[in-house]
């Protein structure tokens, strides 16, 4: 039986709101599955007690900023990592709608709140890391290098980023950077979200998943900030997988419908990375 727990993470007053009103819409024959996501939320999935190993991953699924591809990037991805004793804690975030510090907002306090809830959770407070799939992969890259210190840290302890938009700049993914910054954003927001010009010499230690086929984020974002990492000597692995294109998940299919061969290998090297760094 799943264990499966799920929160309003502002309890309904967050510091500011994304003026986006009405109900969220659900499809879930479409790509973007949750578009007008207006409230955040967690999905906690736990594992077994007798697998339970302490890790968690704060996990952000992708969508452009436009909306979220929750299911293969979300749940799909925390019922495996249930398989192999971590708790998977799914974000709802809310989507920037001209306010692009609506989902970093989110992400650092989907932080803070495991961190206060070890105990409930079962949790090493150590031992929290974040994950991103496409623009939540940028989501998840930010909480990484934009953290606070202050008060509960909303550090993560380690990133795993798959296929990620990082840059804001060359290379970026147009329609997450319109959706994020807007049409013609100031040169400083462009720096500041723009995740390889904002590693530092605390940036936790990263695992990057990308394939070298990728038509619609530059596998280019990947080796940038693997470089960025790398100047700072953080312990970091990217690995450029031949094939799956764009959006694939732990069940081995991309968001064109084909299939990821490498599906199996992605498992193995994520379960061998965690297990090193946790």
């Amino acid at each position: 039986m799943k264990n499966i727990k799920r929160l309003n993470l502002w309890n309904g007053n967050p510091p500011a709101t994304n003026g986006l009103s009405g109900d969220e819409i659900l499809n879930p024959e479409a790509i973007l599955e949750l578009t007008n996501v207006i409230e955040t939320e967690l999905i906690i999935y736990s594992p077994d007690d007798k697998v339970n190993t302490g890790v968690a991953v704060i996990i952000c699924p992708g969508g452009a900023y436009a909306g979220l591809a929750i299911t293969t990037q979300g749940y799909d991805f925390a019922e495996w990592l249930n398989t192999i004793g971590i708790t998977g804690i799914v974000l709802k975030y809310r989507m920037p709608n001209g306010n692009k510090e609506i989902p970093l907002d989110d992400v650092q306090e989907a932080i803070r709140y495991t961190r206060k809830n070890v105990k409930e959770l079962k949790l090493n407070e150590n031992k929290i890391g974040v994950a991103g799939f496409s623009a939540g992969g940028h989501l998840a890259a930010l909480s990484a290098t934009l953290f606070l210190e202050e008060g509960i840290s909303t550090r993560p302890d380690f990133s795993i980023l798959f296929y990620p938009v990082i840059s804001m700049g060359l290379h970026t993914q147009k329609d997450t950077y319109q959706n994020l910054l807007g049409a013609a954003p100031s040169s400083s927001s462009i720096e500041k979200y723009s995740c390889e010009k904002q590693v530092r010499s605390n940036t936790p230690a990263t695992l990057i998943l990308v394939s070298d086929d990728d038509t619609i984020v530059s596998p280019v974002n990947s080796t940038r900030y693997y470089e960025a990492l790398k100047k700072q000597d953080i312990p970091a692995a990217l690995y450029v997988f031949p094939q799956g294109d764009h959006a694939w998940g732990i069940k081995g299919f991309n968001m064109f419908g084909k299939k990821f061969e490498y599906t199996e290998e992605a498992k193995e090297l994520i379960f061998r990375w965690i297990r090193n760094y946790c």
